[in-house]
């Protein structure tokens, strides 16, 4: 059927039969982890070269180093405003709900967080943090794949090349024609999406079964619920405020949502997001810039997800926390969020140093969330995903990089595949 040529059904149909795999015969389902995490690797393989060369060719034809600066300046002040305003409606939210509030913690299952209390029960070494940035090996940075330190290199690389003027020309174009051979894989890679959807879906529900979920779901569903409206009120008015339609940005970007909400990896569209933001009108440098330093310091989903854990756990530890040291959670996270980007477990480290920061909620409470923290890695990773998509916009449109007709022109045609979804229906 021709239906089932079409992506987002593939990856719909893909993370069902991998629901139903986990449910009926877990044993199964733990052994597909392979299959998503290949898949995962197979995207990871090409990440940072595509944000090699798509940072070098924007600021290398963008040529005004003013510009540049003033681009990055841009995104990172969005960054911290909007997400600060993630942290905030994550703690009114919590405090209104209580999900925390009447759990014993001696009668929840807990899962082993030692290796993160380890790392982050000390709070986060900013100094290293720093330095870290600045990668001491460019073969490095890139084998290993850290997104920040590619991102340094990948500026400093572009401004060295824009310097060169006349010069540069020939190495833009060869840059230019490797992108292209990049992307090519990339659309090779996405082919096999539904299999590395199904894999990880099968995984998370025979692993962790649904029956977890039971004790702390109504943490689960007050994150949901926070993640829903974060999008549909706050990043809705931010689209207005900039004059463009939230839900055709939505409907443009489905597949890729999909493919996170199967994969729990928003690594996993990193490179489509930025092909796809160039399609609906950024300029090539904004895209470049903006979203790979999103990955790392604008996690919205993230950031609401953290400061509502923080405050779930002090209820069940029945800890009253005052309306001061809210405000220094807010503060801290502000911080922590962004020092812990990149990191694997980044998470629980940023909640282990939360925590100590704090001082008045035992560390051993983040055992808890282990059982459903994997059921929520998926919102916290969708929007990030959508959040960093409307910061590329909003950039772009503050520095009249965006190209209104190519919009209108990206919207007509995902309209175009729609009509024809519903003819082969």
């Amino acid at each position: 059927m021709r239906i089932f040529k079409n992506l987002t059904v593939q990856v719909l149909t893909a993370i069902f039969i991998g629901v139903m795999v986990g449910l009926i015969w877990p044993e199964i389902g733990k052994e597909m982890k392979p299959v998503g995490d290949t898949f995962i690797n197979a995207v990871k393989m090409v990440i940072a070269p595509i944000i090699f060369l798509t940072i070098v060719i924007g600021i290398a034809k963008m040529g005004d180093m003013k510009k540049v600066g003033k681009v990055g300046g841009k995104a990172l002040l969005y960054f911290e405003v909007v997400t600060t305003l993630a942290l905030v409606i994550g703690l009114v939210v919590v405090n209104i709900i209580k999900p925390g509030s009447g759990l014993n913690y001696n009668e929840l299952e807990k899962g082993d967080v030692s290796q993160y209390t380890q790392d982050g029960g000390q709070g986060i070494n900013w100094i290293e943090f720093v330095t870290h940035i600045v990668p001491s090996n460019m073969v490095d940075a890139f084998a290993k794949g850290d997104i920040l330190q590619v991102l340094f290199f990948s500026i400093l690389f572009g401004v060295g090349l824009a310097a060169l003027g006349e010069k540069g020309k020939s190495i833009i174009e060869f840059l230019d024609k490797l992108s292209l051979v990049f992307f090519k894989i990339i659309e090779y890679v996405m082919k096999a999406a539904p299999l590395g959807a199904f894999g990880a879906m099968a995984y998370t529900i025979g692993h962790y079964g649904l029956s977890s979920l039971v004790p702390l779901g109504k943490l689960m569903i007050s994150v949901y619920v926070t993640m829903f409206l974060f999008i549909f009120v706050i990043l809705n008015v931010i689209c207005k405020m900039y004059g463009f339609s939230l839900w055709n940005y939505l409907k443009f970007i489905k597949d890729e949502i999909l493919i996170v909400l199967g994969t729990s990896s928003s690594e996993s569209v990193l490179p489509r997001m930025m092909n796809k933001m160039e399609r609906y009108g950024c300029s090539k440098s904004v895209v470049g810039l903006v979203i790979p330093t999103g990955y790392s310091f604008n996690l919205d989903g993230t950031s609401i997800y953290l400061s509502m854990a923080v405050v779930f756990l002090a209820q069940v530890f029945g800890v009253d926390l005052s309306i001061g040291q809210q405000i220094t959670i807010i503060l801290v996270l502000m911080l922590t969020s962004k020092g812990a980007a990149g990191v694997t477990g980044s998470g629980f480290i940023v909640l282990a140093s939360t925590l100590a920061a704090l001082q008045v909620i035992p560390l051993e409470g983040l055992a808890l969330l282990l059982g459903v923290d994997r059921f929520m890695s998926e919102g916290r990773a969708i929007v990030n995903l959508i959040g960093n998509g409307i910061a590329t916009i909003v950039v772009s449109k503050s520095e009249k990089e965006f190209d209104e007709s190519k919009s209108k022109r990206a919207i007509l045609e995902m309209k175009a595949i729609g009509e024809r979804t519903k003819k082969a229906v």
